[in-house]
């Protein structure tokens, strides 16, 4: 209106004056909606260099940020939270719809890197593990039918220190193929409680250390004696490593209502807050157990039993202090765990003993046999042996136990030496003294 206004102005003044005025206002015109357009121009410069800028510096910051932390907690097997761009502008833009693209094909990308590298490597420890087991268990057979060959005391003390450092290698070796996924590989009958206990202790270095008090009379199923002997034997061998060599390792139960619990009490260094915090995450057995994101050094022991309580049922903690400052490691076996105690039955040789004496009318003192119970019978100092079962002919030996030498090889010798007496003539009776 105003520019209207101007011009009928202009048309009532003289022609030449006119004249040289509207030029005058039409340059002013053109002056000032240039000057509108190259101000609205640098201004969408401005904003398209703004966002050339901001695009630059996500891209950086993807590149040297946000892709390498991504790939880092998905190999972790931790989720991250990719899809939050530095610059909130740059939300709802072509730019930032391709950066999701990109960030979803790179996330599964690494993903499926990160699920063949794992089935890759438990392919791989599958292997090893087993054929390690087999040649561990090899070399038992062999120890196994040395004893019964010789009966040399200092024989059989090797033998048996050879036997106890194969015993451990197998457990090492179970551990590892139950991080890999394999099963523990030994089936057991029902077992007492005290022995499943005295099998781990027969399973680890320092077994000499161990002191165990009480005699429960649970009998534990025979899916569950293998779990519980690895599991006990790894928390038994964790605080022997971690005391002192003249220390003892305590090992009582508590019966409860809903179960019974093992406890195994160390005169250890102990655990700080953040590794008991630690250590009762990788007992719960919760998180799953990847190779390929195993610490360095790893912490075998303490995920194999995690492994071993999440699959069988059982639980693990060492979130208790010990009475000696050092760490308390309870096992608890719930109800469901064990089975009824088998009836006894009385030795076949007992009752021919008693027929022959009831037809004869008469009378004579006969020595009990010793009652074996599950796959780990007692020596006379408390700890689990070695059975030397007779075998039919052309049957192999039977599978060696893991019982370290607790005498240096003379009760076992002088046992073997009274078992072939009655068969040897006088002459070999003397050759053999």
């Amino acid at each position: 209106m105003t520019a209207l206004i101007q011009d009928a102005a202009l048309a009532l003044l003289a022609p030449g004056f006119a004249g040289a005025s509207v030029a005058a206002v039409r340059y002013r015109r053109t002056a000032h909606r240039r000057a509108t357009e190259n101000a609205e121009l640098t201004k969408t410069l401005q904003q398209a260099q703004r966002l050339a800028d901001l695009r630059d510096q996500e891209l950086q910051h993807l590149a040297r940020k946000r892709l390498p932390a991504m790939a880092e907690t998905l190999w972790a097997g931790t989720s991250h939270n990719a899809r939050q761009a530095v610059h909130p502008e740059l939300f709802g833009t072509v730019f930032a719809q391709a950066e999701e693209e990109l960030l979803q094909f790179f996330g599964s990308l690494t993903e499926q890197a990160s699920t063949r590298a794992e089935q890759a490597a438990r392919a791989a420890v599958q292997s090893v593990t087993r054929a390690l087991q087999a040649l561990v268990y090899e070399q038992q057979r062999a120890i196994s039918s040395m004893i019964e060959r010789h009966d040399d005391e200092k024989v059989l003390a090797d033998a048996y220190e050879i036997d106890h450092a194969c015993s451990q290698l197998a457990r090492k070796a179970q551990i590892v193929g139950l991080l890999a996924g394999a099963w523990p590989g030994r089936q057991r009958d029902d077992t007492p409680l005290l022995d499943v206990v005295r099998g781990g202790v027969s399973r680890i270095r320092d077994y000499r250390r161990v002191r165990i008090t009480g005699e429960p009379t649970e009998y534990v199923g025979s899916n569950v004696v293998e779990p519980v002997v690895l599991a006990v034997a790894e928390l038994l061998d964790n605080a022997a490593r971690n005391s002192q060599p003249g220390t003892a390792v305590e090992v009582y139960f508590v019966h409860a209502h809903n179960g019974v619990s093992i406890i195994i009490d160390d005169a250890g260094i102990g655990l700080t807050p953040e590794t008991r915090a630690d250590a009762q995450r990788l007992l719960a057995g919760k998180e799953p157990v990847r190779l390929t994101q195993l610490r360095n050094p790893p912490r075998l022991g303490f995920l194999g039993i995690g492994v071993l309580a999440e699959r069988y049922g059982f639980r693990v903690s060492v979130a208790q202090q010990s009475d000696h400052g050092g760490v308390r490691a309870i096992v608890h076996l719930h109800r469901g765990l064990f089975v009824p105690a088998p009836a006894p039955a009385a030795p076949q040789a007992q009752q021919q003993a008693g027929g022959s004496l009831a037809s004869s009318g008469g009378s004579r003192d006969t020595p009990s046999a010793p009652q074996n119970t599950g796959p780990y019978p007692v020596a006379d100092d408390g700890l689990p042996m070695r059975r030397r079962a007779k075998r039919r002919h052309g049957q192999p030996p039977a599978q060696p136990s893991s019982q370290p030498p607790t005498d240096g090889g003379r009760n076992l010798a002088a046992f073997i030496r009274g078992t072939r007496a009655p068969h040897l003539s006088p002459t070999d009776e003397e050759n053999t003294q």
